[in-house]
């Protein structure tokens, strides 16, 4: 089988109809790197968050043939620092078999020329911490590893008692 050439990769915003291969992509995504218990997410959540009325990302959806071949999970985000917005990367993903074809790179690419063209100077995401090959490709795209930065994180009931708790952080 030959590749096809990267003009034959068509990029488009998903739209509410593409929830279950956005989420199948994301289990997928989850799988890969060896934590697919991760993945809480639902269709429906995805549904409610991405097209309602107040959507909370946005998607661009690789297709080749007709066949979907990647997607690319993403949000405004802003630096202070830099006084400018910028884009949040949350999930790239291209199927297996059309890996080696460029389609990540124009999934990212076109998110941010987007960004770009609305103002934006920056694109930021994280890497699963084993994940190589990942690390490999987004350095061979310019996409470098912060070292001056660390995630942080509060999830489930902790977060959810760390939001209920008074300001003063003392019990009421």
């Amino acid at each position: 089988m030959t590749n096809p050439a990267s003009n034959d990769v068509i990029l488009r915003p998903g739209t509410i109809d593409d929830v279950e291969t956005i989420h199948g992509a994301i289990l997928k995504l989850g799988t890969h790197i060896g934590a697919p218990e991760e993945i809480i997410s639902t269709a429906d959540d995805l549904r409610t968050w991405g097209f309602g009325a107040k959507p909370a990302f946005s998607t661009l959806i690789a297709e080749v043939d007709g066949e979907f071949a990647g997607l690319c999970l993403h949000f405004p985000i802003f630096s202070t620092w830099m006084g400018r917005p910028g884009v949040y990367v949350q999930d790239l993903y291209v199927e297996d078999r059309f890996r080696g074809r460029k389609v990540g790179e124009r999934l990212l690419r076109r998110v941010a020329a987007e960004c770009r063209r609305d103002g934006g100077v920056y694109l930021r995401l994280s890497v699963d911490t084993d994940n190589e090959g990942a690390k490999a490709f987004y350095e061979r795209l310019g996409i470098a590893w912060s070292s001056y930065e660390q995630t942080q994180k509060i999830i489930g009931e902790a977060f959810f008692a760390f939001g209920d708790a008074p300001e003063n952080g003392e019990q009421e």
